[in-house]
């Protein structure tokens, strides 16, 4: 019975990877939408609503997908204990063929109950007038010195949507996630770097590699330090994440090849984005190409400090932004105007990125750091490649494989006891025959056997040699002979 229980766990495990497997993250778009952003599968659809009584309620950890028109305002409900720091990230996603303005944008806020702000930030297009995803988070953050939002209780997440009238007045799409952070065991510095190097590194080694990006930050393509290319359509957004430890120091550019459309083509301006944000998609910093006149260009993020704990307490966005380990996201998109002097045909891209200093202790987290560290898993992803879904992927189908050698083992080692035990109980019954012979049973003789003294063997038997039993064998034994 134990053998068939534990078969039977290994079978379920099997079927409960699988399962797994199937219901990965892949890719979501909406029939007819011309937009290639690919939505987190796990994301739950939400209403937010004109009341924040109303709102509903938001969990740590998961993701969600809303909509919002111009000049709305929708609320939500999240509770907090008093100790841990909550980031509420919103990415903004409007369809391809709308018009954006420079002043169109989404603010987060997160507010306590007398309506005081913890904070807020908003995702804006800037100078790059042209639809694309944009991002931004507001935070909770527990302060020792702080004064507002320290307390647990309930809490609102607000969304407000500002749109110029030339703007296309269709709804965005919204995508939300929650993530909390722990926190600490013991206080840590408050004081963040004044100086740290900013000096352009030299180009990575190791010569370039193809490495397709992802539409979203879910499927954004792992990067290392190296030198990555890839192509972009004219229109297009395409997202990688890069593992930033403590400590370490992000730089990052991006180059666009050029053209073989001829030289009488016009020039283009705000040509291409460069974005990073940080693991909780807080947006940190951008560059924006002047122009392409099919020619190289390239721009190149500010240099930023090194990711330590006490940056959150610079009043410098882009410093503060720099708060936590983990995965760093940069996105490039091309300006969709490019297509009318240069076709749509897809254009060289180059990414460099350097990854600068050593790796240093986390700070003391008084429970699981969740999506702010960086860990050998996510680190191998880097060296792959792997996007998120592809290395949960990866992660299932070993737990499949080791499920299945699991079941093999206790199947042999089942056999293996059976066939011990069979063996066992054989070669106790001679034992047993020999204390005791039965009346009228010769010496040596098993019981319920003839006697062979004055019994004319069978046609190729010797004398002694029970029916059926092969020469050499010992009485009662069956199966093969010794010698074989």
């Amino acid at each position: 019975m134990k053998r068939q229980r534990g078969r039977g766990r290994a079978t379920l495990a099997c079927m409960a990877a699988m399962c797994a497997v199937a219901a990965l993250p892949g890719q979501s778009w909406a029939a007819g939408e011309p937009n290639p952003y690919t939505f987190d599968s796990a994301a739950k659809p939400v209403q937010g609503t004109a009341s924040n009584t109303a709102g509903p309620p938001l969990k740590a950890g998961s993701t969600y997908k809303d909509t919002i028109k111009p000049r709305e305002k929708h609320y939500y409900r999240i509770d907090l204990d008093g100790t841990t720091n909550a980031y509420i990230s919103a990415v903004v996603v409007p369809k391809l063929d709308t018009k954006v303005a420079y002043s169109d944008k989404l603010t987060v806020s997160i507010e306590d109950r007398s309506g005081a702000k913890c904070s807020d930030h908003y995702a804006q297009f800037g100078s790059a007038e042209y639809a694309r995803p944009v991002a931004a988070y507001a935070d909770r953050t527990i302060e020792k010195e702080g004064s507002n939002c320290q307390e647990a209780g309930t809490y609102y997440v607000l969304l407000e949507r500002t749109s110029d009238a030339t703007s296309t007045p269709e709804a965005w799409d919204v995508e939300m996630r929650f993530a909390s952070e722990p926190g600490l065991k013991a206080a840590a510095p408050t004081a963040p770097p004044e100086n740290w190097p900013s000096a352009s590194p030299a180009a990575p080694a190791g010569g370039p590699e193809k490495r397709p990006g992802g539409t979203s930050y879910t499927d954004a393509t792992s990067l290392k330090q190296g030198e990555w290319q890839d192509e972009i359509t004219p229109g297009q957004t395409l997202f990688y994440r890069v593992p930033v430890n403590w400590g370490q120091q992000i730089f990052a550019s991006a180059d666009l090849g050029t053209s073989t459309v001829a030289d009488s083509a016009q020039s283009v301006s705000q040509a291409f984005v460069l974005s990073l944000h940080n693991p909780a998609r807080g947006y940190v910093n951008n560059k924006v190409s002047v122009y392409y006149d099919g020619k190289q260009k390239s721009v190149a993020l500010d240099p930023l400090p090194p990711v330590a704990y006490a940056n959150r307490y610079d009043s410098d966005s882009a410093t503060s932004a720099m708060r936590f380990a983990g995965w760093y996201y940069l996105s490039v998109t091309l300006n969709p105007e490019i297509a009318e002097e240069y076709g749509k045909k897809a254009i060289p891209l180059t990414l460099r990125v350097n990854i600068e200093g050593e790796a240093e202790h986390a700070p003391a987290y008084a429970g699981p750091a969740g999506d702010f560290e960086v860990t050998q898993d996510d680190q191998e992803a880097a060296d792959s490649g792997k996007s998120a879904p592809e290395a949960a992927k990866s992660d299932t189908m070993k737990l499949v494989a080791a499920a299945g050698i699991g079941a093999g083992t206790v199947l042999v080692l089942g056999l293996g006891a059976w066939t011990l035990l069979a063996r066992r109980r054989t070669a106790a019954v001679p034992a047993a025959s020999a204390q005791s012979p039965a009346q009228g049973q010769t010496p040596g003789q098993a019981p319920g056997q003839a006697s062979m003294y004055g019994q004319t063997p069978m046609y190729g038997q010797t004398p002694g040699q029970g029916q059926g039993q092969a020469p050499g064998q010992a009485p009662g034994q069956y199966g093969s002979p010794p010698a074989w």
